[in-house]
């Protein structure tokens, strides 16, 4: 089994700030660290840390080759990143507050040009039961729903970005979907539609400190975090999806799958940076709460 990723890649640029910047306001950073990022990087590292394999699908440029290397060191399977010539690869800024919130800048570069024979490339070898991810950071998402739909593969949307247009658009093709609570609520408004009424067989919405909430069918479940101190939340959300659908590719039930991703994402928040910073199954496993 297989978790193929449409997602992005980026450059991070880390800030670290008094607090985040109102309108009009200018900080002085007190600090300044760059990684590997973008949320399809940081759920193809998450979904590799947690014994998954992973085939990441994607484009940097040639500024960017370091971070197809990145991702490479960390088991992920690369060949199906393509180099793009004339466009760069695409970057964040992050500004992280000393309670840990953030506020992020992104600029999507070669992230909304991956070319098409790269997706159709990457899913020709994917066979049915594995698993096609994707989010809102790159283009082609109803491209490759309707592609892996065809060939029998699990359809998995982190719906984040939010953007109320995209994830109507392919709601129909879903099997899983995952989003925050904030996304949850934008959803319900614009489509005036509650997410246990969705048609979704499976949905996760991730509650934060509060935990986490399992609809299935329309039948919710909750899970409670683990108690942790945020040092830097950027990225939680990545590991947690990440982890939830390594575990369910390797034949974990739901209940555990969330369990396990769901302390995942409690010791990656305990820690400053996005993908180079993801725990690996062994740590996930081994730390005590």
């Amino acid at each position: 089994m297989a978790i193929y990723n449409l997602g992005s890649i980026n450059a991070d640029n880390f800030y670290r700030v008094p607090h985040l910047p109102g309108p009009g306001e200018t900080l002085a950073a007190r600090e300044l660290t760059r990684g590997l990022g973008g949320k399809g990087a940081n759920m193809s590292v998450a979904a590799a840390r947690a014994a998954a394999r992973t085939v990441h699908i994607g484009a940097v440029g040639h500024d960017g080759l370091w971070a197809r290397d990145r991702l490479t060191e960390f088991g992920v399977d690369t060949r199906h990143i393509a180099v793009l010539r004339d466009t760069p690869t695409g970057h964040a800024i992050i500004n992280v507050d000393n309670a840990g919130e953030n506020a992020i800048v992104l600029f999507p570069g070669a992230n909304h040009e991956i070319p098409a024979n790269t997706l159709g490339a990457a899913l020709s070898e994917a066979s049915p039961g594995d698993t096609l991810l994707f989010q809102n950071e790159t283009t082609q998402q109803i491209e490759a729903a309707q592609m892996a739909r065809s060939l029998g593969l699990t359809i998995a949307y982190a719906a984040a970005p939010f953007s109320a247009a995209a994830t109507a658009a392919v709601l129909p093709l879903l099997d899983f979907l995952i989003l925050n609570a904030v996304e949850a609520d934008q959803l319900t408004a614009a489509t005036g539609i509650a997410p246990e009424t969705l048609g979704v067989t499976d949905i996760i919405i991730t509650l934060g400190a509060d935990g986490a909430r399992w609809l299935h069918k329309g039948v919710a479940r909750d899970f409670p975090a683990m108690p942790v101190t945020p040092v830097d939340t950027t990225g939680a959300g990545d590991t947690f999806t990440g982890y939830v659908l390594a575990a369910r590719d390797r034949g974990l039930p739901m209940e555990q799958s969330i369990m396990l991703a769901t302390r995942a994402a409690a010791l990656m928040v305990t820690r400053a940076g996005t993908a180079d910073v993801i725990p690996d199954l062994k740590e996930v496993s081994d730390v005590h709460f």
